[in-house]
């Protein structure tokens, strides 16, 4: 049976480690108020509206909803899973992490225990390139391309020697091995159960994630075979949407150089190193995803793609640059190099050195023109219909862009190509409706909320006021939104009174709940800036009011249709007597109990 973290540690955990420390190490923070805050790092913004609540632990971005605990930050931040979260939280700490069995409350990552299957593998590789009868092979080929055995070993390079079976025969010395192996994507298996080596004959480059583990492996055939580069399959760990191939070697020179390069291939990351590009990475056999964008931008605020000059170059680069919209938000850059035709950064690098290569980064053509430059080659612009034609092709694009200041400098950019006012382009492209649409949003917040709503804020933002009940709290669930949910929140926090705001929620981290209760611990509503303690007992007093009225009205409901029994009777009675008490209860603080 699996291990799992006690409920107990992590409500221990977030009560120890303070999330203004955790959050400021990664995301410089500054004290407004009793709350600090900065600019969101989840999405890009002017005005700060990421705010961190030390009395909560817990924080929340006004701008794109973005919250959680400390250990959700790091999940969403550093990409942790929840166990990593947890380790690194508890590292930090100095407390261990204790395990008990019975069923997992959060789904771990199920592709930890491959880490050290792949550190073997890689270990293995390396050590055939060393040692191996058949290196020269690899030895030679990298070689030819220019590589040191400096850049060799810095990337870890390795050989996986021709034959079926050599890592399997290395390490796959029992079926729990060989199942790993496969798990972790090294071994195939047959229809008769048999294992055979994935990558045979080949130059093997170890591709690690941010935190430098290595989830997999990109292998480039030294022989006359295809394909040419063969990547791991999807694993646990390993995800070609999401990785980047060098990101771990180049993320201090991103940061020291404020920009990154976007490469193809393995041997563009390399050969650029070699030459002293060391800020170059590589997507894995796909197109860049907004993930991989979004990843990119948390180091810096400019990136740099290249391709070839030649038509599929082209058509790669506007597949890019369709994924970057929705993410280019203010301050973020994108341009495009390309290549002479037939050339790549690997070749090229290689042929006219580092400084020729790197002054063709003053050549890179910025994304709004690269933008405009393509749609106005399939129109005429001297028509009127063609200029009209360019409008509806930019239109669905441009509506992709976050509103700010560069969608509407492209807008009015487009307004210059195709002569059509600002206000009407506008329009077109909805801006108005979306603003509109906001402000009602924002309007119909202001309204007065539910009782269960402005009592389920208040215990989130104040889980101390629970304590006030005199004994247990639990309303019949009746017609009222929320009522169960509230039942949940009023009985964890007076069987465990010391819980804070962030504990709470990772206690339904994995309930639909979460995101309503991580809104309204966020929520600003004016009633919460009252006095608190006034403002909960009387929503408490009013909920006691309903629930009474509404269990009463449905035994008259009852009478009415078929009479009731001599106990019911009894009961409406006694409910109908204890509403008038409450109703005409002036003293708030005496509670009644149900």
């Amino acid at each position: 049976m699996p291990s799992r973290i006690p409920e107990k540690f992590i409500d221990e955990l977030l009560l120890r480690v303070d999330i203004v420390e955790i959050i400021d190490a990664r995301v410089p923070l500054r004290k407004m108020g009793k709350d600090y805050k900065a600019c969101c790092p989840f999405h890009e913004e002017k005005t700060p509206s990421f705010t961190v609540s030390p009395g909560k632990q817990f924080y929340h971005c006004f701008g794109c909803g973005a919250h959680g605990s400390a250990i959700g930050f790091l999940m969403e931040y550093e990409r942790m899973s929840f166990p990593e979260a947890v380790e690194e939280l508890a590292g930090h700490a100095g407390i261990p992490v204790p395990k008990e069995q019975g069923e997992v409350r959060a789904k771990p990552d199920p592709g930890v225990n491959l880490v050290e299957v792949l550190q073997q593998a890689s270990r293995y590789y390396q050590r055939q390139l060393r040692e191996h009868p058949q290196a020269s092979l690899a030895t030679e080929y990298l070689k030819r391309r220019g590589l040191s055995g400096e850049i060799a070993a810095a990337f870890g390079l390795g050989y996986a020697p021709d034959g079926w079976s050599n890592l399997l025969q290395a390490l796959g010395k029992d079926a729990a091995a060989q199942e790993a192996l496969q798990q972790a994507g090294l071994l195939v298996k047959k229809d008769d159960s048999s294992y055979y080596d994935r990558f045979r004959g080949r130059v093997m480059f170890p591709i690690h994630d941010y935190r430098g583990r290595i989830i997999g492996f990109g292998g480039r055939v030294l022989q006359q075979d295809e394909p040419k580069y063969l990547n791991s399959p999807e694993t646990p760990l390993f995800h070609k949407g999401s990785e980047l191939y060098g990101l771990y070697q180049a993320r201090d020179a991103v940061k020291r150089e404020q920009r990154v390069l976007v490469v193809e291939g393995y041997m563009d990351v390399v050969a650029l190193a070699q030459f002293g590009i060391d800020y170059a990475v590589a997507t894995l056999g796909t197109a860049t995803t907004r993930e991989h964008l979004e990843r990119l931008f948390r180091f810096t605020p400019e990136i740099i793609f290249c391709f070839d000059g030649d038509r599929a170059g082209l058509e790669a680069a506007w597949r890019a640059l369709e994924n970057a919209l929705p993410v280019l938000h203010s301050g973020r850059q994108i341009g495009f190099l390309f290549l002479p035709e037939g050339e790549d950064p690997d070749s090229l690098v290689r042929k006219e050195g580092g400084a020729a290569f790197s002054a063709r980064l003053r050549q890179i053509i910025p994304l709004p023109d690269f933008f405009f430059q393509t749609l106005a080659q399939e129109v005429d612009l001297n028509r009127l219909d063609g200029r009209a034609k360019l409008a509806e092709l930019a239109r669905p694009l441009l509506s992709k862009l976050v509103p700010g200041v560069l969608q509407q400098m492209m807008i009015e950019r487009l307004a210059e190509l195709s002569r059509l006012e600002v206000r009407n382009l506008s329009q077109l492209l909805n801006l108005k409706q979306k603003r509109a649409a906001l402000k009602r949003g924002s309007a119909q917040d202001k309204r007065r909320p539910s009782l269960v709503r402005m009592a389920l804020a208040l215990l989130l933002q104040q889980p101390a006021l629970a304590r006030q009940l005199p004994g247990p709290a639990v309303f019949a669930p009746g017609e009222m939104p929320g009522m169960s949910l509230l039942n949940q929140v009023l009985q964890l926090l007076q069987a465990e009174p010391n819980l804070n705001t962030a504990a709470i929620l990772e206690r339904f981290r994995d309930s639909p709940h979460q995101p309503v209760l991580a809104k309204l611990a966020a929520w600003e509503h004016p009633a919460l800036q009252q006095d608190t303690r006034v403002e909960f007992q009387d929503v408490i007093h009013r909920l006691r009011v309903a629930a009474y009225a509404h269990e009463a009205e449905r035994l008259l409901h009852k009478s009415r249709l078929q009479g009731l029994s001599a106990v019911e009777k009894a009961d409406l009675c006694r409910l109908l007597d204890e509403k008038h008490q409450l109703e005409a209860s002036q003293d708030k603080e005496t509670w009644a109990t149900s």
